[in-house]
């Protein structure tokens, strides 16, 4: 698959997500309910979702992950049971939109991870994804954000 690159500079972004340690079966359930969990805890704090729905990925030893799922909101949350408070960063990026299943956006990763490579730059911070589409889609399209730093621009 072919994808399309963009740079882009972006504003940071209040957020809310809830974040857990989970085995690589259940990622689908935990996002569906920490994705649940944010949009009630904004709806009773009166705050209204700004944008779609988006999760960060670490993996862990012996084949977990640290998952955290949630919203970009239009104003900051206070904590809220599970439900923190976060932020989208600020700063250059480079994004692509991968469609099809979850399972198999590992490309667009290699994709992004090329063209930083290939142009220069460097990754900093973590990357997300961002869901454009219901999961029951046939062909759910998701985008992939990776923050870089610019060719001048080092840090060590």
């Amino acid at each position: 698959m072919s994808y399309d690159i963009r740079l882009e500079d972006r504003v940071a972004r209040p957020a809310a997500v809830m974040g857990g340690d989970v085995s690589v079966d259940d990622i689908a359930g935990f996002v569906g309910t920490a994705l649940r969990e944010v949009a009630t805890a904004a709806r009773r704090a009166g705050i209204d979702l700004a944008g779609p729905p988006f999760a960060r990925y670490r993996p862990l030893p012996g084949g977990a992950w640290n998952v955290e799922a949630g919203f970009p909101l239009a104003r900051a949350i206070a904590p809220a049971g599970r439900v923190e408070p976060t932020s989208l960063p600020a700063g250059p990026v480079v994004a692509t939109v991968h469609v099809g299943s979850y399972d198999t956006v590992e490309p667009a990763y290699i994709a992004l991870t090329s063209w930083v490579t290939e142009h220069g730059y460097g990754t900093v911070g973590e990357a997300w994804e961002c869901y454009l589409d219901d999961p029951n889609v046939p062909e759910p399209r998701t985008e992939i954000v990776m923050p870089v730093t610019r060719p001048d621009v080092r840090l060590n």
